[in-house]
């Protein structure tokens, strides 16, 4: 095995988590080697598509049959990949896993991961789902509290840039948002609507999402959202936060980052002797060569999934089933978000308005049940939030329409009635016997264990499907909606592509992985900071939560590493 250079520090992926890792440990003058294992993707000159419209491609972008066998397992998740984005997901045919039980994996290996594909929804834990599974003793006990990550989610929705509103709620803590984007008017009616006739708490607000939104802010190269809704295809204004257009860039600013793409980790190095990790193992990914890279400290930022595989592969005498694996809990507690169920009905009216430009958020329905006595209590714990838009549909509802000429001309040219849809996000229980092992048989390409997924959804999230259908119902008929339409659709876990857990964070290394900064309890020198450390789910979207996590724990991290504790 070849041996490379030594570092201060390592990252393992360029996602969310990598990108600000790399990030705050490059600015606080540690020599970083940042290690990805898909394709360099450098901001604006590999976007291929981002000025395409849907007529540029073959297809109208929807995937060839080859294609279609090559993301079969991508494609569950229906919006992606299509012909303009699969080059951000992976080919399914090369990354196998295995599934005990279905598992939706949706996946990007590149130089910016899923950051450039994410959703950019962010919202801010609160203590409601800090305190969760004490107050429900399920699973185990969270080490840290809102007051904890209050000041570095401050920090990440500053340098991100998160438009939003604040609204004083509990269950949403507010934060520092540049502008609100607008509802347009469907949606301001069905505020108003849901105001005037629940008297629960519930309301709707604009989602809080990562895009620039203020014209005289500055973000060191990124210019506001100019409304496209392309940016799944990677945006060259850099009005959302991606690793590629941000921190990656920043890190890269201050000479003291390597990036190496092409690199897959497979193994954290554990010494015996010394007590602590060494550095990490890859295989170069095009040539099959084996390197070894040292350093005095590792952060595991490679996605939730593919950090726990790095340690249940990171075996040595000390730790025979998996680094820091001493409470067995490596590979539990996998968790994901409710998704694929809500409902959609037809507007009546309005048809004199309309909106301009295409506006990349929606409307946000903050959790409004089970927060306390008063909440109407369920036969289910935890609770649910709904994301959706109101929109009206196009010409192609004049397709069926008997006309010629002129007339059909100018129906064509008329946009046609409103419609709203919602989608619920609803909290997965962190089970033990939800899990994610290595098979004894199966191997990829470069001969490393493929992972294999035993996770399913149980009692408590079917009831709570259940309810998501029948408030957004009762909504929806309050409102005066019409031809509401509910939907359930059957999936796996997985595909609201919020995997988390697998080495959660506790109070005692008996029960979990990592300790209240981050770091394996019985190696400190290893941090964990994409989802793999969550330990409940919450049920908003996570990555505002994994970025917090990760600038607290780096500049733990770098504040150690001076103090001469990883030398």
């Amino acid at each position: 095995m070849k041996q490379a250079e030594h570092y201060d520090a390592i990252v393992v992926g360029t996602g969310i988590s990598g990108g600000w890792a790399a990030k705050e440990l490059c600015e606080n003058g540690l020599k970083t080697l940042v290690l990805e294992r898909g394709r360099m993707v450098k901001h604006v000159q590999d976007y291929p598509t981002m000025n395409m419209d849907d007529w540029d491609f073959p297809n109208r972008k929807e995937l060839s049959r080859e294609d279609q066998a090559k993301y079969h397992k991508q494609s569950r998740v229906n919006w992606a990949p299509k012909d303009d984005v699969k080059h951000f997901f992976v080919n399914d045919l090369e990354h196998p896993y295995v599934e005990t039980k279905r598992f939706d994996w949706i996946r990007g290996y590149q130089v910016g991961g899923r950051s450039l594909t994410w959703g950019r929804q962010s919202y801010r834990w609160s203590d409601i789902d800090f305190e969760a599974n004490k107050k429900d003793k399920v699973g185990v006990d969270w080490p840290v509290r809102y007051k904890d990550i209050a000041p570095w989610y401050d920090k990440v929705e500053e340098y991100i840039g998160v438009s939003g509103q604040n609204l004083g709620l509990k269950q949403l803590p507010d934060g520092k948002f540049q502008p609100p984007m607008q509802l347009n008017c469907v949606e301001e009616d069905f505020q108003k609507s849901i105001d005037d006739k629940f008297e629960d708490g519930r309301l709707v607000t604009i989602g809080r999402v990562a895009h620039i939104t203020d014209p005289e802010s500055s973000f060191e190269g990124r210019g506001v959202c100019q409304n496209r809704n392309r940016c799944w295809r990677g945006c060259p204004f850099g009005g959302y936060f991606s690793s590629n257009s941000s921190t990656l860039p920043a890190a890269e600013r201050t000479g003291n980052m390597t990036l190496r793409a092409n690199s897959i980790v497979y193994e954290v190095i554990y010494d015996d002797t010394l007590k602590k990790a060494t550095g990490v193992k890859i295989i170069d990914a095009e040539t099959h060569e084996k390197i070894e890279f040292k350093a005095n400290i590792i952060f595991l930022c490679a996605s939730a999934m593919a950090s726990v595989g790095i340690l249940l592969q990171s075996k040595s005498k000390r730790f025979p089933n998996g680094l820091g694996n001493d409470s067995d809990a490596l590979g539990r507690g996998i968790m994901d978000h409710h998704y694929k169920l809500g409902a959609s009905a037809k507007v009546e009216g309005h048809l004199d308005k309309y909106y301009k430009g295409r506006r990349a958020n929606g409307f946000y329905i903050p959790r409004f049940v089970n927060l306390d006595n008063t909440s109407a209590p369920k036969n289910y714990l935890r609770g649910f939030g709904y994301q959706g838009a109101a929109s009206r549909e196009d010409w192609t509802e004049a397709v069926g329409e008997l006309g010629y000429g002129k007339d059909l001309k100018n129906s064509i040219l008329k946009p046609g009635q409103w419609t709203i849809g919602v989608t619920g996000f609803g909290e997965f229980l962190p089970y033990e016997d939800n899990r994610v092992t290595l098979s004894s048989t199966e191997k990829d390409k470069w001969g490393l264990p493929q992972l294999d997924f035993d996770v399913e959804f149980k009692e408590n999230e079917y009831q709570m499907r259940k309810d998501i259908i029948t408030q957004i119902t009762q909504m929806f008929e309050a409102a005066g909606f019409k031809d509401i339409t509910p939907y359930d659709q059957v999936t796996g876990p997985g595909l609201g592509i919020h995997e988390m857990g697998g080495a959660r964070m506790g109070k005692s290394p008996k029960n979990s992985i990592l300790n209240k900064h981050n770091q394996i309890h019985t190696v400190p020198n290893v941090y964990v900071t994409d989802g793999a450390f969550m330990t409940s789910s919450s049920c908003v979207n996570p990555s505002l939560t994994y970025m917090a996590f990760t600038a607290r724990a780096a500049n733990h991290a770098v504040n150690e590493f001076k103090s001469g504790k990883f030398s």
